[in-house]
C-alpha cells in the first residue's frame, strides 16, 4: 500500500461516517488542511497514531505502568490557553481535551515534540535550533515531573502570572483584561431589556421540540457538576446550535445555552456551551478493557479526562446525553486565550515557551493517578515515568529530538500528498 494510500484509508476510517452527514464541513477542515503543513498535522491525529503502533512503533521507555498514563491525546503545540480555575486563579495550561484517553505517555511527547519541528521549520529556523528546542522541553519536563517525584518542594509548580515570563506571561497578562460583558457583547444582543444570542455565521435557531431535549439534557448536566457550583440561577434564556466548522470539530453539533446571572443585572450572564463528543482517535490503537468500560459515554470521557489531567478545573465543566449521544459542557468563558506562535519568531523566545510548556506537560501526567478522586491510573505516574527515563535520560532526550525531525519531514511530505488526493477528488463524498 502506497503512503498515499494510507493517508486515504485512515482518514475515510477516522472521518467517513460524519464526512456523509456533513460533507460541506469536511471540505471546510480539508481546506484548512491543506494550507499548511501544520494544519494537516492537527487535523490528522489519527494517522499520527497508526503510524505509532506501526512504522514508529518503540517500546522504549514503556512498561506496564508508563504504556497506561492519563494523556491528553493532541498534544500539539496550539493546544494551550489560559483559562481561570477554580480557584479563581488565571493559569496557562494545556487545552482541548477532546482526544484525551488512557495510553503510552511518550505519545504525548512524540505528538508535542513533531508540532513544535513543524512550527520551527516553517519560521525557517535550522535543524540545530529545532534541535535545541526539543531538549529544552524534554530537559524541563524531566525536571519538573522529577521535582513533584521528589515530593513537589523544587516543583515550579502551574504556568501563572506570577510564575511566567516572556510571551507566556504576556498572555496571561492580556487574558486578565478580558471581561465577562465584553464576551456578552461580541455573542449576544440586548433585545427588548432581554438578553438573546446574537445571528451569525453558524449559529442556527431551533424549533421548540429540539429546545425541549436540550433543556432535558441541561438539567442532567447539572448534576454532574461539583455540589458547590451556585454561581449562576441556571434559569435558561436562550438557546442556539453551532455547527463545527473547525479543523478539530467539523460537522459536530453545538449548542449554545445563555443563562441568567446570579443577580438581574444583564452584565452577569453566563454562556454554556454543550456539544457532541466523539471517539478519541487514539483509542482505536489501544486495547484496553478497563479504559474501555470505565466511562459511560464520549461526553464522560472527555469531561472526566479534563478533570483527571487539569488541576483545579472549571467548575462549569461537566456532561450529559442528547439523543442518547454523550455530550461535554462547560461555560464559554471571557478569560480564554491563545498564544499566537507567529508572535513568537525568535530561539530565545521560542526556548522560553517550550520551557514553560515541558513544566505544563509534566504536571497534567503527574495529575492523574493514585493521589486524584480517580481511580483508572491507580499508580504514581511521575514515579514510574521518571524512573523509566532514568534508566537513559541522554537516550530518552535524543530519542525525542530524532522522532521530532523524521516525524516533521514525514508530515511535510504527508501535507502534499494529502494535497493531492484532496485536489484530483479522491477523498469520497467532499
Amino acid at each position: 500500500m502506497t503512503r498515499s494510500d494510507q493517508i486515504l484509508d485512515v482518514l475515510v476510517t477516522e472521518f467517513g461516517q460524519l464526512m456523509a452527514v456533513e460533507p460541506a464541513a469536511f471540505r471546510r477542515k480539508f481546506r484548512k488542511m491543506a494550507s499548511s503543513a501544520f494544519a494537516f498535522y492537527r487535523g490528522s491525529a489519527a494517522l499520527f497514531y497508526a503510524d505509532m503502533v506501526n512504522g514508529y512503533a518503540d517500546s522504549a521507555f514503556l512498561d506496564k505502568q508508563t504504556s497506561r498514563v492519563w494523556i491528553h491525546g493532541d498534544l500539539h503545540a496550539e493546544n494551550f490557553g489560559t483559562y481561570m480555575n477554580s480557584d479563581g486563579i488565571l493559569v496557562f495550561n494545556v487545552n482541548d481535551f477532546d482526544e484525551a484517553y488512557v495510553g503510552p505517555f511518550l505519545w504525548d511527547l512524540r505528538r508535542f515534540v513533531a508540532s513544535v519541528a513543524l512550527i520551527a521549520y516553517a519560521k525557517a529556523l535550522s535543524d540545530d535550533t529545532i534541535s535545541y528546542l526539543v531538549t529544552a522541553f524534554a530537559n524541563s519536563y524531566l525536571a519538573e515531573l522529577r521535582a513533584i517525584a521528589q515530593g513537589g518542594d523544587d516543583a515550579i509548580g502551574s504556568l501563572t502570572i506570577e510564575t511566567t515570563t516572556g510571551p507566556l506571561h504576556r498572555v496571561l497578562q492580556m487574558a486578565r483584561l478580558n471581561t465577562r460583558v465584553d464576551l456578552l457583547g461580541q455573542q449576544t444582543v440586548i433585545d427588548n431589556y432581554e438578553r438573546r444570542f446574537a445571528q451569525g455565521d453558524g449559529i442556527f435557531l431551533i424549533d421548540q421540540a429540539a429546545k425541549e431535549s436540550v433543556q432535558e439534557a441541561f438539567q442532567g448536566y447539572l448534576t454532574t457538576l461539583p455540589e458547590h457550583t451556585h454561581r449562576v440561577s441556571h434559569t435558561i434564556k436562550d438557546i442556539v446550535l453551532r455547527k463545527g466548522v473547525g479543523i478539530g470539530s467539523a460537522g459536530l453539533p453545538s449548542y449554545n445555552i445563555l443563562l441568567e446571572g446570579h443577580t438581574q443585572a444583564l452584565e452577569n450572564d453566563v454562556i454554556i456551551y454543550m456539544k457532541q463528543a466523539q471517539t478519541p482517535a487514539v483509542a482505536r490503537y489501544i486495547d484496553d478493557a478497563r479504559v474501555r468500560g470505565y466511562f459511560q459515554h464520549q461526553g464522560h470521557r472527555t469531561a472526566e479526562s479534563q478533570r483527571a489531567l487539569q488541576a483545579a478545573a472549571d467548575v462549569w465543566l461537566g456532561y450529559t446525553e442528547l439523543g442518547g449521544v454523550g455530550q461535554m459542557a462547560a461555560e464559554v468563558s471571557p478569560y480564554a486565550s491563545d498564544l499566537d506562535w507567529a508572535d513568537v519568531n525568535e530561539p530565545d523566545e521560542l526556548v522560553s515557551v517550550v520551557r514553560e510548556l515541558g513544566r505544563a506537560v509534566a504536571r497534567m501526567h503527574s495529575v492523574a493517578d493514585d493521589e486524584s478522586s480517580h481511580d483508572l491510573v491507580d499508580f504514581s505516574t511521575e514515579e514510574a515515568i521518571v524512573a523509566q527515563i532514568d534508566r537513559d535520560e541522554s537516550g530518552f532526550v535524543a530519542g525525542l529530538r530524532d522522532f521530532a525531525h523524521a516525524y516533521g519531514a514525514q508530515a511535510r511530505s504527508d501535507h502534499q500528498l494529502f494535497v493531492d488526493l484532496f485536489r484530483n477528488g479522491r477523498l469520497p463524498g467532499v
